[in-house]
């Protein structure tokens, strides 16, 4: 079984309500960042020039559900692993905890698209390079 994609989040006060715990959009916010540093680790961004195409990964569902609060400054254990890859679709599912507290779980499903500017986005099958790297968080 592969191991999940690791990363940390400081909780910080602007993303918190005025009882100063987590606001729930916010966990949205560090899902899309643990997409993009996972993506990162592995060689791309968000807007990858891949065989003549412009990449990227727009969500097309998210979903997360809560366990217990975060506070300003906590810090926040993140994993993502990939639960499925489509042929032109991501599947994440992430882990949020606080020394070992369940926090949250979140899904997002992405699809691979062709952004080229001023052209409408196309999806497009994912190029077996990201395949083969990304595999290494297939759950």
């Amino acid at each position: 079984m592969s191991k999940p994609f690791r990363t940390t989040r400081l909780v910080e006060f602007h993303d918190t309500d005025m009882a100063g715990i987590m606001h729930f959009a916010s966990f949205f916010h560090y899902m899309e960042s643990a997409e993009h540093e996972l993506i990162r680790s592995v060689g791309y961004s968000v807007h990858s020039r891949v065989d003549g195409q412009l990449l990227s990964f727009p969500r097309v569902a998210a979903s997360c559900e809560f366990h217990s609060p975060a506070r300003s400054e906590d810090i926040l254990d993140i994993e993502i692993s990939i639960v499925r890859i489509g042929n032109k679709s991501l599947h994440y599912q992430l882990e949020f905890s606080i020394e070992g507290r369940k926090v949250a779980t979140g899904k997002i499903s992405s699809v691979c698209c062709n952004v080229e500017p001023g052209q409408p986005m196309v999806s497009v099958p994912l190029p077996a390079e990201i395949k083969e790297k990304l595999t290494r968080y297939l759950a």
